[in-house]
């Protein structure tokens, strides 16, 4: 099965994954649902993936052992995760049901989760809090939520690289972090902005990293020819991902966070 870390692509997942996958087994420790053997967890959780698409995360995430229900609005792409689920072995730990963050309990347990996977969500939804408040309220008594958004400073970095210096400036000072009516991203976020919406909902932070520092501005040439580059480009994102000075410029946010 495909590993969200290796090998291109691992650029845009690595740090999410690394934390995601240890937040996990935190998870299991704590439930007392962990297999013995070998520390392999066998369908220990259950965890909800809203706007998990295609399956990036859950499919992976089922990989591990655990139950994950994926909720999204795209009939397409619920049908690319059940194709992706039954090549990868775990058709049988993966459901996908057609809904969005905004009528989340109309298709999934209140309260019936471990661990809630918010990415790529709260940038398109029409109100991030609301969004926010029902991935927490989908959480078991000290479950996990894992929320990746975009971020603002890696768009304003990017534009003035790309010698766009007005839509930076432009990203830099709209109030929802776009640089012109031509931006595909409705919305993006500072590392505060994202910290608040996350505590405004009841959760404790337990953790914010930025997630692509480098990644989107080294040629990609460079990762694919000189010899190793691809991993010592992985351990310098790990190595950045929770400095705030990084963090600020990152093309993505990722904040992990606890229900009390």
């Amino acid at each position: 099965m495909s590993d969200p870390q290796r090998p291109r692509a691992s650029l845009r997942t690595a740090v999410v994954w690394e934390v995601l996958k240890d937040a996990l087994e935190r998870r299991a420790k704590v439930t007392g649902r962990e297999a013995a053997e070998g520390g392999a967890v066998h369908g220990a959780l259950d965890v909800l993936d809203t706007g998990g698409g295609s399956g990036n995360f859950a499919v992976p995430v089922a990989g591990l052992g655990h139950r994950v229900t994926v909720v999204d609005p795209s009939p397409n792409a619920l049908f690319a995760l059940e194709r992706r689920a039954a090549e990868a072995g775990v058709a049988d730990r993966v459901r996908g049901v057609q809904g969005d963050a905004h009528g989340l309990f109309d298709v999934v347990e209140r309260g019936g989760y471990d661990v809630v996977l918010c990415h790529g969500v709260l940038e398109y939804v029409d109100d991030p809090a609301e969004g926010l408040r029902n991935a927490a309220a989908a959480l078991r008594p000290a479950g996990t939520l894992s929320v990746l958004a975009a971020g603002l400073g890696g768009a304003v970095l990017a534009r003035a690289l790309a010698g766009h210096f007005t839509e930076a400036r432009q990203a830099l000072t709209d109030p929802e972090g776009r640089w012109g009516s031509g931006d595909p991203m409705p919305r993006r976020f500072t590392a505060d902005q994202l910290s608040e919406l996350v505590e405004a909902a009841g959760l404790e932070i337990a953790a914010v990293h930025g997630v692509r520092v480098f990644a989107d501005l080294v040629p990609g040439v460079l990762v694919d020819t000189e010899p190793g580059a691809l991993d010592a480009l992985l351990q310098l994102e790990e190595a950045a991902a929770e400095l705030p000075a990084f963090r600020s410029v990152a093309t993505q946010l990722h904040v992990l966070a606890e229900r009390d």
